[in-house]
């Protein structure tokens, strides 16, 4: 997707049709560079599989997903939202075939408090998320345990973990944190690092304790394994299925494109749960 390019009048066309793009927040309790591969990864396949992919850095740190990948767009979404910038600067086409957008840069998240420049940052994300058929989202919770828009309250929210204790209870944390401030609603777990047996493990037990002490509903995305074929395909930067096909790594990010591409959003399902997966 070299050629990713934003087409406001188009995102207006869509939002006016009542296209939905699929909007995954995710929220992570491994390390920042875990998360980063994963969102990497997960863009490539997602463009491999034929869909318009758009990763969002809405991190309030240093640690968001254009730092690691030492990469900026001309324009945040904050500065085209002030009328600074134009939309087009705002996303810039990654070789691995997403489209990559920053939320307001670390010197602005303040703005994110404003209630005026948080409904001009609302109005432009809306338009933004209209270009993707997936838009994925590099965020974090703030001291008041608040996503970075309130349009993210919303989203498909995934937690990711991996297969430690340490990790495990971070997880948890975020969804308990999560759980009081928008009260009972679905998660996503995906597990990072393990075995696809261990991360049923990890997942079940993680399930049974958000059933039992906060009545949450947690839903599984899958698993990705422990591969040094990822580590190679970072090096080299390109996305793990375009180095090594072949590898357990691209197998395990082709089928979480297809779970991303076929799974409904939260904000479809509105209050109901369903699905095999969801405990209620």
């Amino acid at each position: 997707m070299d050629n990713f390019q934003f087409d406001q009048a188009e995102g207006l066309r869509r939002m006016l049709a009542g296209s939905r793009p699929r909007i995954f927040t995710f929220l992570s309790a491994t390390h920042s560079d875990e998360k980063s591969t994963v969102l990497v990864n997960l863009g490539a396949s997602l463009a491999n599989a034929g869909r318009t992919a758009l990763l969002l850095d809405a991190s309030m740190s240093a640690r968001g997903i254009a730092e690691r990948l030492e990469v900026a767009p001309e324009a945040t979404l904050l500065q085209v939202a002030r009328g600074e910038k134009r939309m087009d600067d705002a996303v810039l086409a990654m070789p691995q075939g997403f489209g990559l957008a920053v939320l307001t840069g670390t010197a602005f998240c303040q703005a994110l408090h404003r209630p005026n420049q948080a409904k001009l940052l609302a109005g432009m994300f809306d338009v933004l998320a209209q270009q993707a058929d997936v838009l994925m989202i590099d965020a974090e919770l703030d001291d008041d345990d608040s996503l970075p828009l309130p349009v993210l309250d919303d989203s498909e929210i995934v937690v990711q973990v991996s297969d430690d204790s340490t990790s495990i209870k971070s997880a948890y944390s975020i969804i308990k944190r999560l759980n009081g401030k928008l009260g009972r609603r679905p998660f996503s777990i995906l597990v990072e690092g393990a075995t696809e047996q261990r991360a049923q493990v990890v997942y079940q037990n993680m399930a049974k304790a958000a059933s039992r002490y906060l009545a949450v509903p947690l839903n599984s995305l899958g698993f990705v394994p422990r591969d040094e074929h990822v580590v190679r395909a970072t090096r080299l930067g390109r996305a793990v299925i375009d180095a090594f096909p072949l590898a357990g790594a691209s197998v395990a990010f082709r089928r979480l494109a297809e779970r991303f591409i076929q799974t409904e959003s939260y904000a479809d399902l509105g209050t109901t749960v369903r699905g095999s997966s969801m405990l209620a």
